[in-house]
């Protein structure tokens, strides 16, 4: 029989727009408190302990109450062994992409899974290449111009329908925008919990994208 979560059992610790719409697609009951931490990179710090120790740092930065389940995720962009953020500002924005235009680069995102009756901490990673298109620069700086680029890391967002800025992606679009809900599935599974939806055709009908790899997520294969 498939377990139900009650209605305050998951938080989301997060204040992504795009987390929150992912993680509503499956019917999960779920609050967000916001986690306010130092996104800062260690000196050294490879882009996957980079993204699996801020999403444990998210999680274990929210004051929740015992029978909660918290779930934090951080997502980056990585292009050869540069991690890139958000933008400072239009000019850096119109940098990176410039940086990643026509070229094929990783996003990171690191989930984390914190219960607090006992501490469990569980943690997983998704990496997935980014084709992006040869955009040009006019189309950048219209881009640019909707201030939608700002606050993503890389400087852009692989949804946006003007802009269009990916080509040709064959791994998992929720985990570019910022969480792998087969990913969070996966983990959920450990603990004995499961979503009250089909998983797969939720996200790809939201996302209008055939996805060729859920199997191998939930199978534990990638």
């Amino acid at each position: 029989m498939l377990e139900s979560f009650p209605v305050t059992e998951i938080v989301l610790a997060s204040n992504s727009p795009r987390r929150r719409q992912l993680l509503a697609l499956i019917n999960w009951n779920f609050i967000v408190s916001i986690a306010d931490v130092d996104e800062s990179q260690h000196e050294n710090e490879s882009p996957a302990n980079y993204v699996l120790r801020l999403a444990e740092t998210k999680a274990r930065a929210i004051t929740a109450q015992e029978h909660q389940i918290i779930l934090a995720a951080d997502t980056t962009v990585v292009d050869g062994r540069d991690i890139l953020g958000k933008p400072k500002n239009n000019a850096d924005a119109f940098a990176m992409l410039a940086r990643l235009r026509g070229r094929t680069h990783q996003v990171y995102t690191g989930i984390a899974l914190l219960r607090l009756s006992d501490g469990l901490l569980l943690k997983d990673l998704s990496v997935t290449d980014v084709p992006m298109r040869d955009y040009t620069d006019d189309e950048i700086r219209d881009y640019i111009a909707t201030g939608d680029p700002l606050d993503k890391a890389g400087a852009y967002a692989i949804q946006h329908a003007q802009f269009h800025p990916v080509d040709n992606l064959s791994g998992c679009r929720a985990s570019v925008m910022g969480l792998s809900l087969c990913h969070v599935t996966r983990m959920m599974r450990k603990l004995n919990l499961y979503p009250n939806a089909d998983v797969p055709v939720k996200c790809q009908t939201y996302l209008e994208y055939e996805c060729p790899v859920y199997g191998k997520i939930l199978s534990g294969q990638m």
